[in-house]
């Protein structure tokens, strides 16, 4: 039973790690909390679907709702974060409330109110080994999720865009004095941590088997926590954070039913953390 109730954690800190990335990636240069990533989320969950739909193919659907939240992502930093940049971070991080409210209205009049069922054919198959079994979904869900840290791990540490990325992430104006065009890097973290977002609304709607318009509200305020608790801008620590959540809420609810409510997990961890280690699991001051 322990051995399962690992994997499932993992399988859902999985996807807590690809919602939280383009948080923590956004905040590593900007320095704002891009609370309408969790609208970006939604939208690709949205787009993975009507894909779906259309197309029948579940893998190609995958990719164009992570193109359309890449899309996506980049016109909100084009056009409602780039005017706000110079005003104080409270500016953006309004506007950004302000987006993610609109959006899930925007779902809500497009597609309706009512949840989507979304029954994807997969071809992956159940793995079991004696009293060992992983769902179809489960083993999509971490698939994907470990090509997709493979990529961008390979992209951060083996490119000069993922070494530019980090230099801006210390310091951009020092960055834009030797000639590393800034907002270029930053519209590339955006595509890349929209793309992410939306391969996890995917994988979620796969996963629960039904898109709607508001299940963006609990990731919206989880990933911060998860951000807060790996520390601010701190990509393994965010990675680390959201096994961590994904594990704890598992044992503590599945094995030890623990009677609190499953997404209360995070924000206990977050506080329990920052009282001993206030810049997080792997933060600096």
């Amino acid at each position: 039973m322990l051995l399962q109730q690992l994997a499932n954690g993992i399988a859902i800190g999985s996807v807590y790690a690809l919602i939280s990335l383009g948080l923590t990636m956004v905040y590593g240069v900007l320095r704002i909390l891009h609370v309408a990533h969790a609208g970006i989320y939604t939208l690709g969950a949205y787009v993975g679907w009507f894909s779906f739909r259309l197309i029948g193919d579940f893998w190609l659907s995958l990719l164009i709702g992570m193109a359309g939240s890449a899309i996506a992502g980049y016109l909100v930093e084009r056009f409602l974060y780039s005017p706000l940049l110079h005003l104080p971070r409270i500016a953006p991080l309004i506007a950004s409330i302000g987006l993610f409210i609109a959006l899930e209205e925007g779902f809500r009049i497009v597609a309706g109110p009512h949840t989507l069922t979304y029954n994807a054919r997969i071809g992956l198959g159940n793995l079991s080994i004696g009293d060992f079994h992983l769902t179809e979904t489960q083993i999509l869900i971490l698939l994907v999720t470990v090509v997709i840290l493979i990529v961008l791990w390979t992209l951060l540490t083996r490119t000069r865009i993922g070494l530019a990325m980090r230099a801006c992430a210390m310091d951009a104006e020092t960055t834009s004095s030797f000639g590393v065009n800034v907002s270029a890097i930053i519209a590339v973290n955006f595509l890349l941590g929209s793309a992410m977002a939306g391969a996890a609304g995917v994988l979620i709607g796969v996963y629960d088997n039904q898109v709607w318009p508001t299940m963006g509200s609990i990731p919206a305020y989880k990933a911060l926590a998860i951000v807060v608790l790996g520390g601010l801008g701190n990509i393994p620590g965010t990675v680390l954070a959201s096994l961590g959540v994904g594990l704890a809420e598992t044992f503590f609810i599945g094995v030890l039913a623990i009677p609190f409510p499953r997404d209360a997990v995070a924000f206990i961890a977050m506080i329990l953390v920052l009282m001993f280690k206030p810049y997080g699991l792997l933060g600096k001051a």
